[in-house]
């Protein structure tokens, strides 16, 4: 059934893809046979919403890898920078929010861990939807943020990072293999909304795969139970990702080796001063309106991305 709806929804973008393209040329030959320019404008208008929506059919055809039809999952972390790298990280957790608000992406936040004096430490989101993996998948590494700290008394540029993380969401048929004696599960009393239960109870879960030093955390169901299932999913779901980067048949054969969240390990900058522009490293797009960007641009950064993949 899912399959279903998939082929339905591109079989409906088709055929919304015809009539733009048939209406674009009723309204010239309107246009030329009665010399209006608002024909000729609505013409246009057409053809501009055309190519726009065929490009993002084509960038879809990108999306081939096993999982890229996938949901995904979303982990950001603060890294070098001290306070202004929590409130950066908060600002990542802000921009991935309206970008998927803006494709009208689901989303779940499980895990959220404030700082008392600003920003936050780390957070983890569910984002459902069809091919939501594949275009998330692109923003994995070090984000570099450069501005006026608002946290420094002197008003001194102050550069911060950021790390994000994206894994698929795995079917429920996919089972990962994992040495309970690999695993450290830790429970602790949640910090965030829930109710009377949650934050009166050690219903928190974080679970800490050793050999990769993988840590997963769940806060936001009632139950400890639940906490835990859902945390394992995710934890299966990185491991999986991990041992497919790594050319791994098995989960136990991979061991931590991590870039650092800080110089030299960033994919994009984002500089508020002295000048404005979002600059990706890897294809060397750049953006110039920076808010933009921040109220979850993205799109260019991402087509970009998955471009360069096709070429090499």
């Amino acid at each position: 059934m899912t399959e279903k709806r998939r082929i339905e929804k591109q079989l409906g973008e088709l055929a919304e893809l015809k009539t733009l393209l048939s209406d674009a040329e009723e309204y010239v030959l309107m246009a030329e046979e009665e010399g209006d320019e608002e024909l000729a404008d609505e013409a246009a208008a057409c053809m501009d919403s055309f190519d726009e929506k065929a490009s993002a059919m084509r960038i879809r055809t990108l999306l081939t890898d096993e999982y890229d039809k996938n949901s995904a999952i979303v982990s950001i972390h603060s890294g070098a920078g001290g306070l202004d790298a929590q409130d950066w990280a908060e600002m990542l957790l802000r921009m991935y929010t309206r970008w998927c608000e803006g494709k009208e992406y689901k989303m779940e936040l499980i895990d959220l861990q404030r700082d008392p004096e600003a920003g936050i430490k780390a957070a983890t989101l569910v984002v459902e939807g069809e091919y939501a993996y594949g275009y998330l998948k692109t923003e994995r590494g070090v984000h570099r943020l450069v501005r006026i700290s608002p946290y420094n008394a002197a008003g001194k540029r102050q550069t911060s990072f950021a790390s994000v993380d994206v894994t698929p969401e795995l079917p429920e048929d996919v089972k990962v293999e994992i040495n309970p004696e690999d695993l450290r599960i830790d429970t602790y009393r949640s910090s965030g909304a829930g109710g009377q239960h949650v934050n009166k109870t050690d219903s928190a879960v974080r679970i800490t795969h050793l050999p990769t030093n993988i840590v997963v955390s769940c806060q936001n169901e009632r139950s400890q139970i639940q906490n835990k299932e859902f945390a394992m999913r995710v934890l299966y779901s990185k491991l999986l990702a991990l041992a497919k980067q790594e050319h791994k048949d098995k989960i136990d054969e991979l061991k931590g080796n991590f870039g650092q969240i800080s110089w030299g390990n960033q994919i994009r900058s984002y500089v508020l001063q002295p000048y404005t522009m979002v600059k990706d490293h890897r294809t060397e797009e750049e953006v110039s309106n920076v808010q933009y960007v921040l109220d979850g641009g993205i799109d260019s950064f991402i087509n970009a991305s998955l471009n360069a993949q096709r070429k090499a």
